[in-house]
């Protein structure tokens, strides 16, 4: 069984985006180039599709957690051997190659695909007892 929920890995989706973004100055290698903007821009998808995917954070609920967790394992792939594709191993690799391994394979291949089951959200109607009539 996986271990990681949904809830949980909607958690870890909005930490992680936010820390892809500050990820270039956080770690200091921001330069303006392919180093920089490949993070920067993961990280901003991360938090959009994450706020269209159908689970527990989702705000827009359009993509199922299939499609989400295929986003996350394209985009840790990405990240991960992007100082190769994009040529800047040179300048600095390791942030892209951890961030992006976590994602896959500490997140993707350790979250549950499906949300666990929840209770009706309450609709507000008061229910008469039949114990005590109220």
């Amino acid at each position: 069984m996986k271990p990681i929920s949904t809830k949980v890995h909607g958690c870890i989706d909005y930490i992680m985006g936010i820390l892809l973004i500050a990820a270039p100055w956080l770690f200091n290698f921001a330069r303006n180039g392919a180093e920089t903007w490949v993070p920067v821009y993961l990280g901003i998808a991360i938090l959009v599709y994450s706020l269209m995917t159908n689970y527990e954070l989702g705000l827009f609920r359009l993509i199922s957690m299939r499609t989400h967790l295929a986003l996350d394992m394209v985009g840790g792939i990405l990240l991960a051997a992007s100082p190769w594709l994009f040529g800047f191993v040179n300048h600095v690799w390791q942030p892209h190659l951890v961030l992006g391994i976590i994602l896959v394979l500490g997140v993707v291949m350790m979250t549950r695909r499906d949300p666990v089951e929840r209770h009706a959200p309450f609709d507000g109607n008061i229910h008469k007892s039949t114990a005590t009539g109220l």
